[in-house]
């Protein structure tokens, strides 16, 4: 009995001593350091993962925005597009509000990576608007312009009702050169689409004004080069693709115009645009 009494005492021992190890090592100013680490990266992730998916949000209801802007050459009066654009992007303006408000207080360049793809197509579906309505090219003070919001937080009264502050904080959100750069370069795209489609359905004026708007901003990346973020220089070769296919069309038109039946001209021009990058597709 003594003997096995014996036995236990070296394993309750070692049970001990390792509790007064764990102890101990809890108590150490470096795991308490680490810990507060390992607290603010996971704060970090968390709030990067949020963005990644209010990011998706933007891209996938600018995306819609941009195919339902597409729909005005084939219609009589675009006006009521153009207002149902209107009320999608602004829905897309809320969703950048909301990330606004996760970058409150926060160095925006840490997070830049996770809602950089959402900015770039707004700013391409809001440029794709804009150029439609004014044919002109919207600026980068315009865009910010709209990204105004404002907030006022909650709070609980007496546990029961809740009540706004009387004072309401403003947010604004700053799209980057960088980010309205890579979506006026994503917008060339879709103005060399547009005159497609506007070929298509016998207005043979939209392509040459989008070949002479297009030449414009070509001009204008050529000046920025190699110099610019390197995003924006890969994205010049599409650019002077999307051109080149646009002054191919006008150049048939003039030279070739009265020879092809305008119902037969849009087959014309799809067959010479079938070298489009995966990425653009087709409409």
């Amino acid at each position: 009995m003594n003997k096995r009494e014996g036995e236990g005492c070296p394993r309750k021992n070692a049970d001990a001593l390792q509790d007064r190890d764990a102890s101990a090592t809890q108590a150490s100013p470096i795991i308490t350091v680490f810990k507060v680490f390992q607290q603010e990266l996971d704060t970090k992730h968390d709030k990067y993962e949020r963005l990644v998916k209010i990011s998706r949000d933007v891209t996938i209801e600018s995306k819609r925005t941009i195919f339902l802007l597409h729909r005005v050459t084939s219609v009589a009066d675009p006006e009521e597009i153009l207002n149902e654009a209107d009320v999608k992007l602004d829905a897309v303006r809320q969703k950048i509000g909301q990330i606004a408000e996760e970058l409150r207080g926060e160095d925006i360049f840490q997070f830049h990576r996770a809602f950089t793809p959402g900015i770039q197509e707004y700013v391409e579906a809001v440029s794709f608007l804009h150029y439609i309505r004014h044919r002109s090219l919207i600026s980068l003070e315009e865009i910010n312009a709209r990204l105004v919001f404002m907030r006022t937080e909650k709070v609980d009264v007496k546990g029961s009702a809740e009540a706004l502050p009387p004072g309401a904080q403003v947010l604004t959100f700053q799209v980057t050169p960088a980010d309205y750069l890579l979506g006026v370069a994503d917008l060339t795209g879709e103005l060399m689409r547009m005159c497609i489609s506007s070929v298509g359905n016998g207005d043979i004026d939209t392509p040459f004004q989008l070949s002479q708007f297009l030449r414009q901003i070509h001009d204008g990346f050529s000046y920025i080069g190699n110099t610019g973020p390197y995003e924006v220089s890969k994205k010049l070769h599409t650019l002077r693709q999307s051109l080149g296919k646009v002054e191919d069309a006008c150049y048939t038109l003039r030279v070739r115009g009265s020879e092809i039946p305008k119902h037969m001209l849009a087959d014309v021009f799809s067959s010479r645009t079938t070298l489009i990058d995966p990425e653009e597709g087709v409409v």
